[in-house]
């Protein structure tokens, strides 16, 4: 598989994304907080045949720059940003995960026009999280070994790629603290914006899940129009716990979605 590392700017920050490229309908992948945009890579692997896959590394993950703000609109511009850079005004399939999950039916309230559909990973429509473990992840380590120690077993497989060599040692993409005030911005009734579009959308439960309960993702699919729901064994992160049910769901509603337009 060949994907092109490319950035672009908005303001004075240059953001990073993945990208499979080529004239095939586009997706869009939104990763979740301290992950980044390689934690797509087998999903484009095995989508890049049918589609162009683009991941992006949202503001202060993986390579792209850091700020001071992480507020709701800061991440929903920085996608605005990213489409206009892609392909101007032509409706993409935004695909999310937890931040992400909420960036892109954010995002879609906002501009319905320029989203052809939804895939969303574990996230609900109300969020109220708290990121404060992290905080000490941060600093520099002198041995990759002390960094993943620090980390611990049950996160440290979903972070690999986000994890850094220095000259002085190692370290994280993210800075934990701002991990910790993005969750804050995160939190919230999302009802509204979810409850905001009709394109099709296919919702993925983690059924050992901790962030969304089997209740919320009921009640989203039974409050919006055109939503499916396919619940998987596994925790938060799907896309890794259960990569084989992912690919067939994602798979599976992509073709439907391709069989509509036909």
């Amino acid at each position: 598989m060949v994907v092109q590392r490319k950035t672009f700017q908005r303001g004075n920050l240059t953001f990073s994304y993945l990208d499979t490229e080529g004239e095939k309908p586009l997706l869009v992948a939104l990763h979740g907080h301290m992950m980044e945009g390689a934690t797509f890579l087998p999903l484009m692997q095995i989508l890049q045949s049918d589609y162009r896959v683009v991941a992006l590394d949202q503001r202060g993950h993986g390579f792209s720059d850091h700020t001071a703000s992480y507020t709701r609109d800061d991440y929903l511009c920085d996608i605005e940003v990213l489409l206009q850079t892609l392909n101007g005004n032509m409706p993409v399939i935004l695909l999310g995960h937890s931040l992400g999950g909420v960036n892109a039916y954010q995002f879609a309230a906002r501009h319905p026009d320029l989203v052809h559909a939804l895939i969303i990973e574990d996230i609900g429509a109300v969020v109220n999280d708290a990121l404060s473990f992290c905080l000490p992840w941060s600093g520099v380590f002198k041995t990759k070994k002390d960094l993943v120690a620090c980390i611990g077993p049950n996160m440290a497989p979903y972070l690999a790629p986000s994890l850094r060599q220095t000259a002085q040692g190692w370290k994280l993409a993210f800075e934990p603290a701002e991990m910790v005030q993005s969750q804050k911005c995160l939190n919230g009734d999302h009802w509204q914006d979810w409850l905001a579009t009709s394109c099709p959308a296919l919702l993925l439960h983690g059924t050992q899940s901790p962030v969304l309960s089997g209740v919320m993702s009921e009640d989203m699919v039974r409050r919006r129009i055109r939503t499916q729901l396919q619940s998987l064994p596994g925790g938060h992160v799907l896309h890794q716990d259960d990569f084989p049910g992912y690919v067939e769901a994602v798979k599976h509603f992509l073709a439907e979605l391709s069989a509509q337009q036909a």
